[in-house]
């Protein structure tokens, strides 16, 4: 479940900064159909946008790795899941929550647990949270700057989007007790959404069936974000994508969206990879965690004299 939820979140905040208006405009290309791969870099940015706009976990994947690449990682997933073996405190956590998220009356119980501690965090958060949420644009704008892979332009834009995002959590009060609710409200909903009662259950899903989830998931994190500002879907409906600059097997798509009701535009690389276009850091990001991969298991091989044995 964990899985589930970082990969979702993830997702959302790379949907806070790239968006596709699912109207076909001058500007936009109409994303293909699901089984049809795009043919431009424009259009592959698209199909990748409206994959998250639609909460499709599955079709985002395959469009933003190479066909033998999905492939591995569907085949391996049960492989995966099961690397790490499921404890009895793993099990009874996982029941205790989601009967918890999940009871008749989760939205009220949870509520009554976390009101008197409402008043206390206001307290302290007026003094604490400006200062924590200073130093984590600070953070956050040295690693920007100190980024190899991002250009100029990419990094006053990313340092752009940063400042917004720290603005918008600056003026928005967490604590109010009509948010608090309406958050708790689509918590619970997504929680009786997953339909998932023990972490075997969870653990036996196919990757078909994992995927499904994520996006329910996914669903329930822009849906608590909505409550409180931050519509990641009217973010995503906001863009327009324009071909740039290319040559043989890369090129530049301009992106254009609003967020946080400011306008903002980016530069997306693509590679194309056997015929087909993906961005270029998920690319790099992924043969980057394969050698890992690979690195790891000639560590774990036994010597030649010790095989022998």
């Amino acid at each position: 479940m964990s899985r589930f939820f970082r990969f979702a979140l993830v997702a959302v905040l790379a949907a806070a900064g790239f968006g596709c208006n699912q109207q076909q405009n001058v500007s936009s290309p109409a994303a293909p159909a699901a089984n049809v791969a795009p043919t431009t870099a424009d259009a592959a940015i698209a199909v990748s946008i409206k994959a998250l706009r639609d909460n499709n976990i599955a079709a985002l994947i395959d469009n933003a790795l190479p066909a033998a690449e999905a492939v591995k990682l569907k085949a391996d997933w049960n492989k995966d899941m099961a690397s790490e073996p499921i404890t009895d405190e793993d099990r009874k956590q996982f029941a205790e929550q989601m009967a918890t998220l999940t009871a008749p009356d989760a939205e009220a119980k949870m509520y009554a647990q976390i009101q008197p501690k409402l008043a206390e965090f206001d307290k302290q958060s007026a003094q604490q949270m400006p200062m924590m949420i200073a130093m984590g644009q600070g953070f956050a704008k040295s690693a920007i700057a100190q980024n190899k892979d991002l250009s100029d332009a990419q990094k006053k834009q990313a340092q752009d989007l940063l400042d917004a995002t720290a603005q918008w959590a600056q003026s928005t009060k967490f604590t109010d007790p009509a948010l608090v609710k309406a958050a708790i409200a689509e918590i619970c909903k997504t929680a009786r959404a997953l339909n998932l009662k023990t972490a075997d259950e969870a653990r036996a899903l196919s990757y078909e069936q994992a995927m499904q989830k994520a996006g329910i998931v996914l669903g329930g994190v822009k849906a608590v974000l909505a409550v409180y500002g931050l519509n990641i879907d009217k973010t995503l409906d906001s863009v327009k994508v324009e071909p740039g600059a290319a040559s043989g097997d890369t090129a530049k798509v301009m992106v254009t969206y609003t967020a946080f009701d400011k306008p903002f535009t980016t530069e997306a690389e693509m590679v194309k990879v056997d015929g087909r276009w993906y961005g270029k850091h998920a690319i790099d990001q992924w043969h980057k965690h394969q050698a890992e991969i690979a690195a790891v298991g000639k560590t774990a091989e036994p010597a030649p004299a010790e095989a022998g044995k």
